[in-house]
C-alpha cells in the first residue's frame, strides 16, 4: 500500500470531476483525479454525445424532407450501420485516451480504480492490479461520481435483461420491436432515434410524455411520435415481464393488457452511484444522494457540513443535467482554490462561487422531433413557486424565420413573465431546431433583464429568433 498527497482529490472523471480539477489546478492547487470506468464518464460515452449522434442523422433528414425541392432528393431510409458508425466515432469507440491526454495537458494526475472514503479527506483507491494506494488531500475531497439507471422493482423486469441509456447508446443492431418503459427525457428521445432507425416503437408511461415541461410542449411531441408510428400507452405502468424461448419479451400493462418487444428500454429514472463509496465512515448512507449547501459542501443528516467534502452534478440531485454539473463544478473548483488562498467565497445570490442557476435558470435542450427547449419555470411551478405571473404563447409557425425553415412548420414559444419585478422568470420553445434559440432567453433570466430593455434587444429578420419580437408584442408594452 502506497500514500500519496494532493491539495484536492476527485472522485469521478465525468465531465463534472474534470471541470473541478481543471478549474483548482488553475487556482494554483495540486489535484488528482480517480476514476473506475473510462475518463471522460457517462455523458462522453452512454449519454450525452452518443445519443444526440444517434438523433442527428433522422434530424437532417426530416428537415430535408419538409422542403419540396430537397425532399426530393432524399430517398429510401436511414442507414442504421451508418449512423452507429458516426455515434462510435464520438465514444473514439469506447476508449479514452484522448481524454487522458487532456488530462496530462491540464496537470491533473490520474489514478485508476474504485474509490472509497476512509475519513475526513482522505480515499482510498483499489487498483484494477489488486494494488492499494490511499490518497490525502490537505483541503477537499470532491464526490462526482453520478448516476446510474434506475430499474424499477417490476415483477421479472431484471430477468429478461433490459436495456438501460447505457445498452441503447452502444446498439449495434435496430430491433423490429422496442417497447420503451418510462416517457420523461431518455425514452422520449431513443423513441425518436430507433423509431427513425425502423423499430416499432411502444412508450408505456404512467404520466403524459415529458412531464417536467410545459404541457403544450409534451403534446407535439406526443403527437410527433404517433405520426411517425410510435405506439404511446400513457397512464399505465408496467407491472410485469417475462421473455420466452424465442427471445420475445412479454410486458404486461396494469389495465391487463400485454405488449410485445424484442427489446424493453427502461427509462425511469437514475439513482446515485454512491453505493460503494464508503459513504459510512463520513456518517452518511451508503447509496443516498449527497444534500449540499449553497456552496456544495456535503452535509450530515442534522445539517452540518461534513468536514472537506463537497459533492457535485448528479450525485448531489440538485439538477440531473451535464452542463449544470460543470456549472457546479466550476464554481466550486473557484471555491476550493480560494479557500486555500486565505479569501472570502462569495456564495450569495449570483455569487462567483454560488450555483444560483440551479433553481432559478435551469437549462435543458430534448433532442426529440420536435425539440424542446426550456429554461427557468413553467407556468405550473412559477404559480406553485407563489410568484404573481402573466403567460405568454405564441405560434411559432407565424414567425417568418420559421416558416422558411420547412413547409408546415409547427411549433410554440411561452413566456414567463414575473409581473412584480417585470422579469422573465421562464421560457419554452417547442419546434424543429429550436435549441439555439434558448440561450437568448437563459441570459435574459440570468441577467433579470426588465422586460423594457429586451425591445430593444431587435431581433434579425427574417430569423426564427424573431420569435422575441412577438412574444413581446403579444405581451404588450403597458406592463
Amino acid at each position: 500500500m502506497s500514500s500519496e498527497t494532493y491539495d484536492v482529490v476527485v472522485i469521478g472523471a465525468g465531465p463534472v470531476g474534470e471541470n473541478v480539477a481543471d478549474r483548482a489546478v488553475q487556482g494554483g492547487l495540486s489535484v488528482v483525479i480517480v476514476e473506475r470506468e473510462l475518463v471522460g464518464g457517462e455523458c462522453s460515452y452512454w449519454a450525452c454525445m452518443p445519443t444526440k449522434a444517434l438523433l442527428r442523422d433522422a434530424a437532417a433528414v426530416r428537415a430535408a424532407r419538409a422542403l419540396p425541392a430537397a425532399g426530393k432528393m432524399v430517398t429510401g431510409h436511414l442507414d442504421p450501420a451508418a449512423v452507429f458508425a458516426r455515434r462510435d466515432s464520438f465514444t473514439s469507440d469506447w476508449h479514452d485516451d484522448g481524454q487522458v491526454e487532456w488530462l496530462e495537458q491540464a496537470k491533473i494526475a490520474l489514478v485508476r480504480g474504485h474509490a472509497r472514503l476512509t475519513g475526513a479527506r482522505t480515499v482510498a483507491v483499489e487498483r484494477p492490479d489488486g494494488g492499494t494506494v490511499v490518497l490525502e488531500a490537505r483541503h477537499a475531497v470532491v464526490v462526482a461520481t453520478g448516476s446510474h439507471a434506475l430499474v424499477p422493482p417490476v415483477e421479472g423486469l431484471a430477468d429478461v435483461r433490459p436495456w438501460t441509456n447505457r445498452e441503447a447508446a452502444e446498439a449495434t443492431t435496430v430491433p423490429e420491436r422496442l417497447v420503451v418503459v418510462g416517457g420523461g427525457v431518455v425514452g422520449s428521445e431513443m423513441a425518436t432515434a430507433f423509431g427513425a432507425l425502423g423499430s416499432r416503437v411502444t412508450v408505456i408511461s404512467r404520466t403524459r410524455l415529458l412531464p417536467g415541461v410545459e404541457e403544450f410542449a409534451s403534446e407535439h411531441v406526443m403527437d410527433a411520435l404517433r405520426e411517425a408510428g410510435a405506439t404511446l400507452e400513457v397512464g399505465v405502468d408496467a407491472t410485469a415481464a417475462s421473455r420466452d424461448a424465442s427471445g420475445t419479451v412479454h410486458v404486461t400493462l396494469s389495465d391487463g393488457r400485454v405488449v410485445e418487444a424484442d427489446e424493453v428500454l427502461v427509462a425511469t429514472g437514475r439513482r446515485p452511484s454512491t453505493g460503494d463509496l464508503g459513504l459510512e465512515h463520513v456518517g452518511l448512507t451508503a447509496g443516498d444522494w449527497l444534500s449540499v449547501d449553497d456552496g456544495l459542501a456535503v452535509l450530515d443528516g442534522s445539517g452540518t457540513p461534513v468536514e472537506g467534502l463537497y459533492a457535485a452534478g448528479d450525485v448531489n440531485h440538485r439538477v440531473l443535467l451535464t452542463h449544470h454539473g460543470k456549472y457546479q463544478a466550476r464554481a466550486l473548483g473557484d471555491a476550493i482554490a480560494a479557500r486555500a488562498r486565505g479569501e472570502r467565497t462569495d456564495l450569495g445570490a449570483w455569487g462567483r462561487h454560488a450555483a444560483t442557476a440551479d433553481v432559478r435558470a435551469t437549462t435543458q435542450v430534448i433532442f426529440t422531433d420536435p425539440e424542446v427547449a426550456a429554461v427557468g419555470l413553467t407556468a405550473e411551478a412559477a404559480e406553485a413557486a407563489g410568484l404573481r405571473t402573466r403567460v405568454v404563447d405564441y405560434d411559432l409557425a407565424s414567425v417568418a424565420g420559421a416558416s422558411l425553415q420547412a413547409d408546415g412548420y409547427r411549433g410554440q414559444a411561452r413566456m414567463v413573465v414575473d409581473d412584480d419585478r417585470n422579469v422573465l422568470v421562464g421560457f419554452t420553445v417547442v419546434g424543429p431546431d429550436v435549441a439555439d434559440l434558448l440561450h437568448a432567453a437563459s441570459i435574459a433570466i440570468a441577467g433579470e433583464v426588465p422586460m423594457d430593455r429586451l425591445w430593444h434587444a431587435v431581433p434579425a429578420y427574417p430569423t426564427v429568433s424573431e420569435i422575441w419580437l412577438r412574444l413581446l408584442e403579444a405581451d404588450g408594452r403597458d406592463h
